[in-house]
């Protein structure tokens, strides 16, 4: 193999290993489901168990939502009057755009810039519910979740997250006891992965939103952490569609804007885009191949038989073959 061939070949080599190394958190999650802290059915009391008041209640009583301001609309006064009617004995915290503000710069000042300077309001409603759990502890709930049953069971949990289909955690629903280290991982993090993408679902996705918390979960675990700073996970079924779920899904991502129908077109056919990303990467390489590679190994190799036989017949006699000729008829 020629020495250029060889060149080109690693070259390639390492850039799709660095490629792929980038993105190996996010892999990793199309594969790890975190069924191994699954908050079980069987270990959860029914909605109306005498067991519930045995459990350890090691999560404060406190429901933790936002919004821009306190007047809400509409459709989603229905659902916090259920989880409000639900939960008689739990502090009510709605975090506004000011109260956000205010709670930022009097408990975590090295965060002011980072906060103040996010593009979308999204990403700072995102923010402050990973500190409001870190600080106060308690339960965070969308505005568009509603609560069919009471949260007490889940109190007993030190931290836990909902699972999301088909890969990753959510932030629309949370609970944590105070200084929990998973939520301190959290916001350390979010100054480091305050960058902006191309299109803004994706930027608010991966820096604040539920991407950011799958990868920085995934990056916890490595840590193998044990007892209660494990994070346990409630899976779909526990989370709404059954009478026995704890949470009802309403209208909402208020957020989202045109780029995410694109997004989300593309989730549904993702076979066809990843094999047309892989068809483009490919035409690329081959491309560079031919015009950087080849030409100059034909012009630096050595002239084959077959490479000689194929330059026009008129070229390959040379003038002085001409000139004999000539001088024979002549």
């Amino acid at each position: 193999m020629r020495r250029s061939v060889t060149i080109f070949l690693v070259a390639t080599v390492v850039i799709l290993g660095f490629a792929v190394h980038s993105v190996w958190t996010l892999l990793s999650l199309l594969v790890i489901d975190g069924r191994e802290d699954i908050i079980s059915r069987a270990e959860l009391p029914a909605p109306n168990s005498g067991a519930i008041s045995d459990r350890p209640q090691l999560i404060p009583k406190i429901i933790h939502q936002t919004y821009i301001n306190e007047s809400l609309p509409e459709h989603w006064k229905g659902p916090q009057k259920s989880c409000l009617d639900l939960h008689t004995d739990y502090e009510y915290k709605l975090w506004t755009d000011k109260k956000s503000r205010e709670f930022i710069a009097a408990e975590y000042p090295w965060f002011l810039e980072t906060f103040d300077g996010y593009k979308y309001p999204i990403q700072r409603a995102d923010a402050i519910r990973y500190f409001v759990l870190h600080h106060f502890g308690g339960i965070y709930i969308d505005l568009d979740d509603g609560c069919n049953r009471s949260l007490d069971p889940l109190l007993a949990y030190p931290a836990w997250v909902r699972k999301t289909n088909p890969t990753g955690i959510s932030n629309d629903a949370m609970g944590s006891v105070p200084r929990h280290p998973f939520f301190l991982k959290a916001i350390d993090s979010l100054p480091e992965y305050n960058r902006h993408w191309m299109l803004p679902y994706i930027t608010v996705m991966a820096s604040t939103g539920p991407l950011f918390l799958s990868i920085i979960w995934r990056h916890y675990n490595h840590a193998s952490p044990e007892g209660d700073d494990r994070v346990r996970i409630l899976f779909p079924d526990e989370y709404n569609n059954h009478p026995w779920s704890f949470f009802t899904h309403h209208v909402g991502n208020s957020w989202h804007r045109n780029d995410v129908k694109l997004i989300f077109w593309m989730a549904q056919h993702w076979v066809s885009v990843t094999l047309v990303g892989f068809t483009i990467g490919f035409a690329l390489l081959y491309c560079i191949y031919t015009t950087f590679i080849a030409p100059r190994q034909s012009s630096s190799g050595p002239r084959s038989k077959f490479a000689y036989s194929r330059i026009p017949f008129y070229r390959r006699i040379s003038s002085k073959s001409f000139e004999l000729a000539d001088r024979h008829q002549v």
